[in-house]
């Protein structure tokens, strides 16, 4: 069931924010200062208040001026290097602004034993969590080594494929999913491999973007380079074996698995300052600077998979910088909450 409203507490002081199923305000200029985003707002460096992994325990591989995992190499098409890991805690916090702080929707109670992220990347969700369940086993799996190596006692890393046969123990809590399908060819396998190793009445969650580029009042221009740059992914990723965007599919996905209860929230996520709430516009602030590095960190590996040459890259790219800095048009992506259950027995 998809539910397209926002909660009733999901606002900005006296600002209700805008459900999926109405138009987003936009701002005036009365709404908008100058510098209204301190540097603080958004700044990646503030955001981590852990260490570094050591050294030694690093394995990566490099192509294209970008750092990449080195195990299972070429599974994952984004980098792992600073300027990805900046742009996922950018989207991290993006949508704890667009929720009102909220991790997850399953409602798993207030004392689960065990929840396991995969595709944890960073392991900033993993470790919050960690903090908000001390009682609780928090285990984040991923490609890539680079987590914190100081984090909470009740959270543990490690590194794995999660398309591969599952090894990661059973009766969870919560599994959680969040925007890693871009990378995932088997999102049927997935998601029965979690059922399997859910407690009974356990719970999945599966966060995502839309992946189609949203313009409500026909102020997208035709033929805008940022339209056509999504759509090059659904077409490149397709050739890497990969469907995407997936997220409107889920329901029937998780059924096919075996989950009953299946439930869904969707929101409007805006890239840009456009909106008139004040938290709209944070989030548009996080996403305008989330798809531009996403274009710097997609473009390398769809470009050549579309038969586009570097040339024709780098042309690409500079226009569509171009057009996402200057854009007036009131744009947005829809971002999912999917979760559903385990049957009480199978």
């Amino acid at each position: 069931m998809m539910e397209s409203s926002w909660d009733p507490d999901d606002t900005w002081g006296s600002e209700t924010l805008a459900g999926s199923g109405s138009e987003i305000a936009v701002a005036g200029p009365e709404d908008l200062q100058d510098d209204e985003f301190e540097t603080s707002d958004f700044d990646t460096d503030s955001i981590s208040m852990f260490g570094s992994v050591p050294s030694t325990i690093y394995r990566h591989a490099y192509d294209n001026g970008r750092r990449y995992h080195k195990y299972r190499f070429g599974t994952y098409p984004i980098p792992n290097d600073e300027t990805e890991q900046n742009r996922e805690d950018m989207k991290h916090a993006a949508i704890l602004e667009l929720t009102n702080g909220k991790y997850f929707y399953a409602p798993i109670g207030d004392h689960p034993q065990k929840i396991i992220d995969l595709g944890t990347g960073t392991g900033t969700w993993a470790i919050e969590i960690a903090d908000m369940f001390p009682g609780a086993e928090i285990v984040g799996c991923d490609l890539s080594p680079i987590q914190p190596f100081w984090v909470p006692t009740n959270v543990r890393f490690i590194i794995d494929d999660i398309e591969d046969h599952w090894a990661h123990g059973d009766n969870w809590d919560l599994v959680h999913i969040r925007q890693v399908f871009p990378a995932i060819r088997d999102a049927p396998g997935v998601c029965s491999q979690s059922l399997s190793h859910l407690k009974p009445k356990g719970w999945i969650e599966i966060q995502d973007f839309g992946g189609i580029l949203k313009c409500d009042d026909k102020t997208l221009a035709p033929g805008s380079l940022l339209t056509q740059f999504f759509e090059m992914t659904t077409e490149g990723l397709s050739k890497r074996g990969i469907r995407w965007p997936i997220a409107n599919d889920m329901e029937k996905i998780l059924r096919d698995a075996g989950f009953v209860n299946i439930q869904c929230k969707k929101f409007k996520c805006p890239i840009g300052t456009w909106p008139k709430a004040r938290k709209l516009r944070l989030v548009g602030l996080y996403l305008k600077s989330v798809v531009a590095d996403l274009m710097d960190a997609l473009a390398p590996i769809i470009f050549p998979l579309l038969s586009k040459s570097l040339q024709q890259m780098d042309e690409f790219l500079m226009g569509a910088h171009n057009e996402l800095q200057t854009t007036n048009a009131h744009i947005y992506l829809d971002y999912f909450f999917w979760y559903a259950q385990r049957p009480s027995s199978d």
